[in-house]
C-alpha cells in the first residue's frame, strides 16, 4: 500500500518540522512508499519558507504554495489532485491529529471500506465551537443527505479513486466531505485521541462555521428553495383563511374599519415572504454569476521538492483552476 498524505498549511511554520519528523518515523512502519504534500494556503512567506526547506531536505516531502489564502477545503483539493498514490490521508497541520494514529486509519480501510474518519473520543474544542461543529454536521446529515455526517473529521484516509469526485469542482465554495459522499457510502470511523493545539489559534471560529454551513446549504442543496416554496404555501393558506373571514364579514354585514389591522398584518407577512424569496434567489443567482466569471478554486504559485520534477497532474482548464506553476 502506497500512501499520500495531504496537509493544508496555514500559519503553521512552528509545527511543520515536528509534524514531518513524526510522519517520517511513523509511515515506514505501515507502508512501503509514502509522500507528504504540504499545501501552503497562506499569504505570508514564513510558512512557505519552512515547507520549501523541508521539501528540499527530504525526498518524501513535496510542497505547493497557493497564490493566496483560498481556505482549507480548496487547499485540500489542490493537494488531492497532486497526490500520486492509491491511498490518501488528510490531516491538519497543528499536531491535533497525531501522526501515530495513521496506522489505525489504514488498518480500518478494509476491502469493503473506501473512506475512514478519525473521530475524537473527547471534544478537543470549547463549548461554543463544539456546539457549532455539531450543528454543521447535523445540517449536513439532514439537509444534504450525507449519512455519515456525524462522523466527519479532517483526519481521513480514503482510496484514491474517490478523487474523481472532485473533477468538476470549481469556484470558492468547496466541501471535501460532500464530494466524498458523492463517491462512496462505504464509510467507517475510528476513535482516536486528539491533542490540544499547541501553536497559534484555529482559524475556525463560530462565525466561520456558521458561514461554512450557509455555503454548504446554498452551494450543495436546493433545500432553501424548497423552504421558500413551503413558506409561500403556508402564507397562501393564511391568506385564504383571511379572505374567507373577510367574505363572511361582508355577507353578514359585520365589516368594519377595524379590519385594517388584519389587512396591514397580511400585507406585512406577504412583503416578508417576498423579501425572503428574493434574498435566497439572489444568493443563487450570485453564485451562478461567480462561477460564470471563471473564479478559480485555487492557483498554484510555486512548488518545491527534492525530486528533479514534481509530476503534478495537468490542471483543469476553465473555472476550476488557472495553472500558474513555477518550479
Amino acid at each position: 500500500m502506497a500512501v499520500s498524505i495531504v496537509v493544508p498549511c496555514f500559519r503553521s511554520y512552528g509545527t511543520l518540522p515536528e509534524l514531518v519528523d513524526r510522519l517520517g518515523r511513523v509511515m515506514p512502519t505501515c507502508t512501503d512508499r509514502y509522500e507528504i504534500w504540504l499545501v501552503v494556503d497562506d499569504g505570508e512567506a514564513a510558512t512557505w519558507q519552512v515547507a520549501a526547506m523541508l521539501a528540499a531536505e527530504q525526498p518524501d516531502v513535496r510542497a505547493i504554495r497557493l497564490s493566496r489564502n483560498y481556505g482549507q477545503h480548496n487547499a485540500l483539493v489542490a493537494g488531492l489532485r497532486a497526490a500520486r498514490h492509491d491511498v490518501i490521508v488528510t490531516m491538519d497541520d497543528d499536531l491535533q491529529h497525531p501522526p501515530e494514529q495513521i496506522p489505525e486509519l489504514l488498518k480500518a480501510l478494509t476491502s469493503d471500506v473506501d473512506l475512514v474518519y478519525g473521530v475524537a473520543g473527547q471534544e478537543e474544542h470549547g463549548i461554543l465551537r463544539s456546539f457549532a461543529s455539531r450543528t454543521v454536521k447535523a445540517a449536513m446529515a439532514r439537509m444534504l443527505g450525507v449519512r455519515h455526517a456525524r462522523q466527519l473529521s479532517a483526519f481521513r484516509a480514503f482510496r484514491a479513486h474517490l478523487v474523481a469526485a472532485f473533477a468538476h469542482i470549481a469556484g470558492p465554495h468547496t466541501s471535501v466531505d460532500v464530494a466524498l459522499s458523492w463517491g462512496t457510502t462505504s464509510v467507517a470511523a475510528v476513535t482516536v485521541p486528539m491533542q490540544q493545539r499547541t501553536n497559534g489559534k484555529s482559524g475556525y471560529t463560530v462565525r466561520t462555521l456558521v458561514r461554512y454551513t450557509a455555503n454548504l446549504l446554498l452551494g450543495y442543496s436546493i433545500l432553501p428553495l424548497r423552504l421558500v416554496t413551503w413558506i409561500g404555501l403556508a402564507i397562501g393558506t393564511v391568506g385564504l383563511v383571511l379572505f374567507a373571514r373577510l367574505a363572511y364579514q361582508y355577507v353578514t354585514g359585520s365589516t368594519t374599519v377595524a379590519g385594517f389591522t388584519t389587512i396591514a398584518s397580511a400585507v406585512a407577512i406577504f412583503a416578508a415572504a417576498q423579501l425572503i424569496a428574493l434574498g435566497v434567489l439572489g444568493e443563487y443567482v450570485g453564485r451562478i454569476h461567480t462561477a460564470g466569471m471563471g473564479r478559480p478554486a485555487y492557483l498554484v504559485r510555486e512548488t518545491a521538492s527534492g525530486d528533479p520534477v514534481i509530476d503534478l497532474p495537468e490542471q483543469p482548464s476553465g473555472p476550476v483552476t488557472a495553472g500558474l506553476v513555477r518550479h
